[in-house]
């Protein structure tokens, strides 16, 4: 596993880094990932704009700002992402300015999902390749401590409803969960890492 690990924090990139590489590939009409579509590359121009609104509007707290400041060691935040997610348009940027409020508490690495088969199949999500997956790795030791993802409770449990009830995701509930992401405005994801990284600090996890 720690290979595994380790080959992915080789292969990654800076949160600037990641959005220029979808920049460009969009700029030749092409998605991130193996599979090449119309309806990929749509998606990544709309999560393109989101995460440009996402980058000016959202805020962290004080109170979860403070808490990362005073965690106890250093780690790396590795995320399997792709450009065509729209879970990972609204979450990525609320990662990466967490993380530019840890004061070098946290460094944000992103690892493109499908170029990182072997760790993506550790962290399937009931058996499917959900992303983003947030991989907690103490700098020092190099070891992983826990791991987050794809969507924030909230978000999951209203994506678990509609597939009870219609049995499909349909346009219906994509709708509902970017709006979700908006009202909610970032808080769920701030709230439930802090705990993560809070959990580890104490030795609860």
């Amino acid at each position: 596993m720690k290979s595994i690990v380790a080959k992915a924090l080789f292969n990654s990139h800076s949160y600037a880094e990641y959005r220029k590489i979808v920049t460009d590939l969009l700029k030749e009409g092409k998605s991130t990932g193996n599979e090449q579509s119309e309806s990929l590359t749509n998606y990544s121009k709309l999560n393109e704009a989101r995460m440009n609104r996402l980058e000016k509007t959202i805020s962290i707290s004080d109170a979860v700002a403070e808490k990362l400041q005073n965690l106890d060691n250093h780690y790396i935040w590795l995320v399997l992402s792709e450009g065509w997610c729209g879970d990972a348009a609204q979450i990525l940027p609320i990662l990466n300015k967490m993380a530019l409020a840890s004061h070098k508490k946290i460094d944000l690495r992103i690892a493109f999902r499908d170029e990182n088969d072997d760790l993506m199949n550790h962290y399937l999500t009931n058996g499917g390749r959900a992303i983003p997956k947030v991989i907690v790795i103490c700098k020092e030791a190099g070891i992983v401590r826990a791991d987050w993802g794809p969507r924030p409770k909230g978000a999951a449990e209203l994506m678990a409803k509609h597939k009870r009830e219609v049995g499909a995701i349909d346009e219906k509930i994509k709708t509902d969960l970017q709006l979700w992401y908006l009202t909610d405005k970032g808080i769920s994801v701030q709230e439930e890492l802090v705990e993560i990284m809070e959990n580890i600090k104490y030795n609860r996890l």
